[in-house]
């Protein structure tokens, strides 16, 4: 969700029970114009907030000029102080995967991970323990990276890729038709495609090539795992993602007005094919 403006834009998401207090909006909205001049970003936006045991932790995103590689996502506890995420690597990923439960809200924690290792084979095998101590932060990185990867949306046309291969915001982009606006196929995801390589050359000859480069949403697996609503009176639409509960997006339709935010644990439903 673009940081400017945003007292006004979380109340997009308010049907979607994403709400913040007027404290939190007041100093989020200054703390970010901030941000983004001591940092140099081109834009910044607010990712949304994700819920500790002792403290939540507010998150934010900087991009530089490619929008979807040159960013950067900062965290704070207090809506005013921000500190630099690291790089949520494959190692790190792979890391993190075995803590499980809800986050402490302290950057400074660590998980302690007892890993058993199988040495020999037969009745000569012995096991070995090895503990590994994973941090919050990291924590946070990784699964900030997965809910990007895998619910962060946008409309079709919003972001165009120039023949240098740069992604940035389409000027032009002026929103969906309001019949446009109900169909899953013109939302996309917002990251590296993975399925559009794989489609032949056939299925990709009504593509236009500058604004078709992502991939779509109404291919994700499984199938159901979006919910779109019309706001009734005011035509805005919203989409909230029953893979990730707490992440919601919206868009006004004939208005470039679109974004999104995550509220929620950080926690993953890994029951959704049971449930659909």
């Amino acid at each position: 969700m673009d940081a400017e403006g945003l007292h006004l834009n979380v109340d997009y998401v308010g049907s979607c029970g994403i709400v913040l207090s007027p404290e939190q909006k007041t100093a989020l909205q200054n703390s970010l114009v901030i941000l983004q001049n001591n940092q140099k970003f081109n834009r910044v936006f607010f990712w949304g907030k994700i819920l500790g045991i002792k403290g939540d932790y507010f998150i934010a995103q900087g991009t530089g000029d490619d929008e979807m590689v040159d960013r950067k996502t900062l965290y704070s506890l207090d809506c005013v102080t921000w500190g630099l995420l690291p790089q949520a690597t494959q190692a790190i990923r792979e890391q993190c995967s075995v803590v499980k439960g809800r986050f402490i809200g302290d950057p400074s924690h660590e998980y302690e991970h007892i890993e058993i290792k199988r040495i020999g084979e037969g009745d000569d095998a012995t096991e070995e323990e090895n503990t590994i101590m994973i941090k919050e932060e990291d924590r946070l990185a990784a699964i900030i990276a997965q809910v990007d990867e895998e619910v962060a949306v946008v409309p079709r046309a919003a972001y165009i890729k120039t023949p240098h291969g740069t992604v940035m915001k389409n000027r032009s982009f002026e929103g969906l038709a309001v019949a446009e606006a109900g169909k899953l196929h013109n939302y996309f995801h917002f990251r590296e495609p993975l399925r559009l390589p794989q489609k032949s050359l056939l299925e990709k000859a009504d593509l236009e090539k500058s604004i078709d480069f992502l991939d779509a949403i109404h291919e994700d697996i499984p199938n159901g795992s979006w919910s779109l609503k019309f706001e009734r009176g005011s035509g805005l639409v919203t989409l909230q993602s029953q893979l990730w509960p707490g992440m919601a997006f919206y868009h006004v339709p004939h208005t470039p007005k679109f974004g999104y935010m995550y509220v929620g644990t950080g926690e993953k439903n890994k029951d959704l094919p049971f449930m659909l």
